[in-house]
């Protein structure tokens, strides 16, 4: 399927066409400012469909608005129509379309020569009203406040925010990507308002606070709440704007003559990550949870668990090693301890489903033996 793409080297294009490149089984036509009107209509001429992002949101003069909205669109049109064929378009227009202001007309007036084109022709036309995108790649310091954010924050430098409370609608670039990639394999019929999304609503100041979370966790090693949604979206963009030095960062390391713990994760309501280890002959533990649990996954060497039932006394072991992933849960109410039985140094993997608390440690010491 040929695929010809206005804005091809814009932020929704970039992403529009890696995510045809990685399906296959299309070849993208690109057009940006470079491209000539011949190279235009010779592209027109044998496309299946088209996926119209070009537009002007930032001029110099205002006068630029209609001549990169409207009138391209109307031109692109006049190339679809003489190709007697119906070219499905799918058409990235704004929310500013239902305003009245400069921009907002430009972009209406691309709709309505995009409705005349379906009408005259039977094609099938995408018109998407689409709310501020935001996602990888995104220009900062040009027209979307959380790539300005996410790239300001990432690195280290001041935000600018004049009205906290002004309210903002968003729409995460992969979300609009994949409509567009629903809408080259299933057209509508005739001229259609179809939606992206989800679509988010946040201030503009809380999505500078959440932003500015995103960059407090390599401090304090808790994380948000980044599995879904709109801090999931924000999150991935943030981090694509860290610069390549920040792609790593220390964690605390705490040594002792049994090995050594680290910290690794702290989440808000589901515990901590961290790794320990010991080394041959070494034993750590011994003690008991009333309500805390863990989970503990040797990766490296040899284990042997030990538990005792404070009450009843009731002991059990077993052995565990890095050659067979075997979790290994603490119960509230046993005593435990882990030992090296191996002869080189063992490496384990701990999830607490809480973060440790020093004022309430739930952790008393108690041996196993009984």
């Amino acid at each position: 399927m040929k695929v010809l793409i206005t804005g091809a080297d814009g932020f929704i294009g970039k992403n529009l066409r890696m995510a045809l490149s990685e399906r296959g089984g299309f070849e993208v036509l690109p057009v940006t400012r470079a491209t000539d009107q011949a190279t235009l209509a010779q592209g027109i001429a044998q496309v299946d469909a088209v996926v119209h992002l070009a537009g002007v949101n930032r001029p110099q003069d205002p006068a630029e608005f209609a001549v990169g909205n409207a009138d391209f669109t109307a031109h692109l049109c006049e190339l679809l129509r003489a190709t007697g064929r119906a070219v499905p378009v799918a058409f990235a227009s704004s929310i500013q379309a239902e305003r009245d202001n400069l921009y907002g007309l430009s972009k209406r007036a691309a709709e309505q020569h995009l409705t005349d084109y379906a009408t005259y022709s039977g094609a099938g036309v995408g018109l998407y009203r689409l709310a501020n995108v935001f996602g990888k790649w995104c220009r900062p310091n040009y027209n979307s406040a959380v790539a300005t954010f996410c790239h300001n924050i990432a690195h280290g430098l001041p935000i600018r925010i004049d009205d906290p409370s002004m309210p903002v609608r968003l729409v995460y670039v992969d979300d609009v990507v994949a409509e567009l990639l629903r809408f080259l394999s299933v057209p509508p019929q005739g001229a259609a308002r179809l939606e992206a999304g989800p679509v988010y609503t946040a201030t503009v100041g809380e999505l500078a606070r959440q932003i500015e979370a995103f960059g407090e966790v390599r401090h304090n090693l808790i994380t948000e709440r980044v599995g879904e949604g709109l801090v999931r979206a924000l999150y991935a963009t943030y981090v694509s704007y860290l610069p390549t030095e920040a792609f790593s960062y220390e964690v605390p390391k705490y040594g002792d003559p049994r090995g050594v713990f680290v910290e690794m994760l702290k989440t808000k309501d589901s515990g901590q990550f961290s790794f320990f280890t010991a080394h041959p002959g070494i034993t750590r533990g011994g003690h008991y949870h009333h309500s805390k649990t863990e989970k503990f996954l040797v990766i490296k060497g040899q284990a042997r668990f030990r538990f005792r039932h404070i009450l009843t006394n009731e002991l059990y072991k077993l052995d565990t090693s890095g050659e067979k992933p075997v979790v290994v849960e603490t119960i509230p109410g046993w005593a435990h301890d882990i030992t090296n039985t191996g002869d080189d140094e063992m490496v384990v993997m701990l999830w607490a489903n809480e973060i440790f608390d020093r004022e309430r440690p739930d952790t008393i010491a108690s041996k196993v033996d009984a």
